[in-house]
């Protein structure tokens, strides 16, 4: 979704801000802080803290959707299709790592409203995530372990690396995508 740019700083602004101290110490003043704007001029860009928190986590799980319905397309081999999916990991923790922790974290916080959606969204991703994984156990490139299993081990082998994003340069960030893909490798290939 297109943002005006105040809108758009405010929502990174947002996101590390919910990183720091948690979508439920964050306030309006504090947002209205980190943009340099006053809090009643905060609510001519956004309704609400909540607004911003939904728009978060619904761009991140959009982010994920639009890689994987890319590596579902595509002509790659099973292995392959999983390298993708562990790029795409990587490469928005690396690149989005604020929106990362509201995404995994605060996503507890959206209202009802879009709770649901949103967790349907995470839902789809796993399944397609997890369809890869049984195709290649299936080919025999894969070893056969639990799915769900295999799942979390991945995700959670690069769930972790937006807290260092800022923290490495852009050869030291390769360089942990290639070790991080060959732990990966070693775990799961037949």
């Amino acid at each position: 979704m297109k943002h005006s740019k105040r809108k758009q700083e405010i929502y990174i602004a947002s996101a590390r801000l919910f990183r720091k101290k948690g979508y439920v110490a964050a306030s309006v003043r504090d947002i209205a802080e980190q943009v340099g704007i006053e809090p009643s001029s905060l609510y001519s860009h956004i309704k609400s803290k909540e607004e911003v928190l939904v728009n978060i986590c619904h761009n991140c799980a959009q982010l994920f959707a639009d890689g994987m319905e890319d590596v579902l397309k595509s002509d790659k081999s099973v292995t392959e299709k999983l390298d993708a999916l562990v790029d795409l990991h990587i490469d928005i923790a690396y690149h989005n790592p604020s929106s990362v922790t509201v995404f995994n974290d605060e996503w507890r916080h959206l209202p009802e409203s879009e709770l649901k959606s949103f967790l349907q969204k995470r839902k789809l991703y796993e399944d397609n995530f997890k369809k890869i994984l049984k195709s290649g156990m299936d080919a025999g490139h894969f070893e056969r372990m639990s799915l769900t299993t295999t799942f979390n081990i991945i995700i959670n082998s690069v769930k972790w690396l937006h807290f260092f994003s800022k923290k490495i340069d852009n050869e030291a960030f390769e360089t942990k995508r290639d070790e991080i893909k060959l732990f990966i490798r070693k775990g799961i290939y037949a």
